[in-house]
């Protein structure tokens, strides 16, 4: 995880936000690879392993995901060029969010957006934390802060009504949202820019 994400972060326990303290071990460079956060609010401590944020195991109800059974016959996924269009970014900065099989997508877009952040959650396990992505596990929320995203993507398995409640939550207002299920129900407070190709776009209002 990028050191710097740390003030982005937020204890997935349902209490007000609060700044996470961290303790650090191993580093290489601006990653931390081990070590752990605390939350001053509930006294509840993450482990950081591998570079992957362990927030998992809270008091919290996971969050549904989309029903596997209707992901059959579900477009292949967006190459780069389509999203990072899409995403409609100008100039490197900020930080923009992948939800579940969307931390892909890291790699590509990295190519082609220089100088912003990625940051995954809950990334399929063939996904390996980079310098260019931070990857948190959290089954019970996005725990990130409000507001902090320049832009969200979500995986066609977490295109659930909760999962996409708080992609909106994190996403800063006049940023988009790509969600790869065109037949996706997106939450109010969203304004539907396009939809087709397997995919919803929308801005926050």
């Amino acid at each position: 995880m990028h050191i710097e994400l740390t003030e982005m972060l937020r204890c997935p326990e349902r209490h007000e936000e609060a700044f996470l303290v961290m303790s650090t071990g191993e580093m290489v460079g601006r990653m931390v690879r081990s070590g752990i956060l605390g939350c001053p609010v509930c006294r509840k401590e993450y482990p950081i392993v591998k570079g992957i944020v362990n927030f998992s195991g809270g008091e919290g109800t996971p969050l549904r995901d989309k029903n596997t059974q209707s992901l059959r016959g579900v477009p292949s996924p967006p190459d780069a060029e389509t999203l990072q269009a899409l995403l409609d970014l100008s100039g490197p900065g900020g930080y923009v969010v992948l939800v579940g099989s969307a931390a892909r997508h890291a790699v590509a877009l990295a190519g082609l957006m220089g100088g912003i952040h990625f940051v995954g959650i809950d990334a399929p396990p063939d996904v390996a934390e980079l310098p260019v992505l931070s990857l948190l596990a959290c089954e019970t929320m996005i725990p990130l802060r409000r507001a902090m995203a320049r832009a969200v993507v979500v995986g066609p398995e977490r295109a659930s009504p909760p999962w996409l409640s708080e992609a909106l939550r994190v996403l800063l207002r006049g940023r988009r949202l790509v969600i790869e299920d065109e037949g996706a129900t997106a939450p109010a407070g969203l304004k539907q820019l396009a939809v087709g190709q397997g995919l919803w776009v929308g801005e926050r209002g």
